[in-house]
């Protein structure tokens, strides 16, 4: 059983540990990884905007989820259209198995129409993560160069979905996992 909740300051060390293991397994696979920001990206733990995947008391994945547009990457008509925006999803290589980037995109899904939400979007800038997202029901909505390289902007219509059978619930803070 998985479980998304907000993470906390507390949650960084573990966070930076299973971030550590996905660079790892990325320079394996001869990628670029983020191990010269894993402190960084585990640092926002205690944000307020992070939300972990867990698998007992085991954080195995991390997404920061906020409602704002990122400023350049969708026009001014698609910004106010309610959205819930993904960044920086990483997860646990030994849980490959169990697809913990899956399980947290259609958590997001769910999220937004529960929200009343109509879509939710990310973006990257590998082709291979592309493909990896359409996998997840997203579509490849349009392309933007950047400094940092060639943006890709995906986006997926908010769903309600039943989570439980995917064996995955949410969790407010100070409420039991098991709950």
């Amino acid at each position: 059983m998985f479980a998304m909740r907000p993470a906390t300051e507390a949650d960084t060390p573990a966070v930076a540990v299973m971030i550590t293991a996905r660079c790892d397994w990325m320079e394996q696979q001869g990628l670029e990884s983020w191990r010269e920001n894993v402190d960084d990206l585990a640092g926002q733990a205690g944000s307020g905007f992070m939300w972990v995947l867990t698998a007992g008391e085991r954080i195995v994945g991390c997404t920061t989820v906020t409602a704002q547009a990122p400023p350049k990457d969708w026009t001014l008509q698609e910004a106010e259209e309610p959205a819930l925006y993904l960044f920086t999803t990483v997860t646990d290589p030994a849980y490959r198995e169990h697809k913990p980037g899956t399980l947290i995109a259609l958590w997001a899904v769910d999220q937004a129409a529960r929200q009343g939400r109509q879509w939710v979007r990310r973006g990257c800038f590998f082709p291979a993560l592309v493909e990896y997202y359409k996998t997840q029901g997203f579509a490849l909505v349009k392309e933007q160069d950047r400094r940092a390289g060639h943006l890709y902007l995906l986006a997926r219509r908010a769903q309600y979905l039943d989570l439980d059978s995917l064996g995955l619930t949410t969790t407010a803070p100070g409420q039991d996992t098991e709950g």
